[in-house]
């Protein structure tokens, strides 16, 4: 029984899969200060995977390489650098943190609006880096959900707004009553296979050239 155990617990040691290190992506035209960064992320667990002097052409390079996370390391961001992080965001969002020496609130608040996850003013401390890594991932996916749910609402109402619309181009062009139309609709998307939004979009594509 024992013996049995042993090897039980032997393959389960051995099957035991560890997740690969999140991989970084560190901007910093400093050198030096870029190094010991490296440093402290590959002390932590992190895999650096490219350092980078500035954003220029950041988006290939993100396409590129893939990254996790994202760490810019600055005195403080120009208007390049946040243009740079709101197109970012925009096309291939990514958790990203910046470091900065120095930071209004007027600074701060455009950087969080450009996609910024977390802004770290007085530079980087090598013993916060795990909690500041945890904070930023935590608040780019809560984010993340969010503007998935805020296309979803966005989504939604524009197939109630087209659904609508074709609805009323054929009470105009039949003659009908409102549920007559919906019912006509509901008919054509049963006998075609498709949706009631693929169908009003036919609808409203083709009355209103009669109009």
């Amino acid at each position: 029984m024992q013996l049995t155990r042993y090897f039980i617990i032997e393959l389960a040691s051995m099957t035991t899969t560890h997740s690969p290190p999140e991989r970084v992506l560190v901007i910093d035209k400093d050198t030096a200060r870029s190094a010991l960064l490296e440093q402290a992320l590959k002390d932590q667990g992190y895999e650096v995977v490219c350092r980078l002097h500035d954003t220029e052409g950041l988006i290939s390079r993100v396409e590129q390489i893939r990254p996790d996370i994202i760490i810019i390391e600055l005195d403080s961001p120009d208007r390049d650098v946040l243009e740079h992080m709101a197109t970012l965001n925009s096309h291939i969002p990514r958790p990203v943190v910046m470091f900065a020496e120095t930071g209004d609130s007027q600074t701060i608040q455009k950087a969080i609006k450009a996609g910024v996850s977390a802004y770290v003013v007085d530079g980087m401390s090598p013993d916060r880096i795990q909690s500041i890594m945890d904070v930023a991932a935590a608040r780019f996916r809560e984010f993340q959900a969010l503007r998935s749910e805020l296309n979803d609402v966005r989504s939604e109402l524009e197939d109630h707004k087209q659904l609508d619309q074709a609805k009323r181009l054929i009470m105009k062009h039949q003659k009908c009553t409102e549920d007559k139309a919906y019912s006509a609709m509901r008919k054509m998307a049963m006998d075609q296979g498709k949706t009631m939004t693929q169908i009003a979009k036919n609808i409203i594509s083709v009355l209103e050239m009669l109009d």
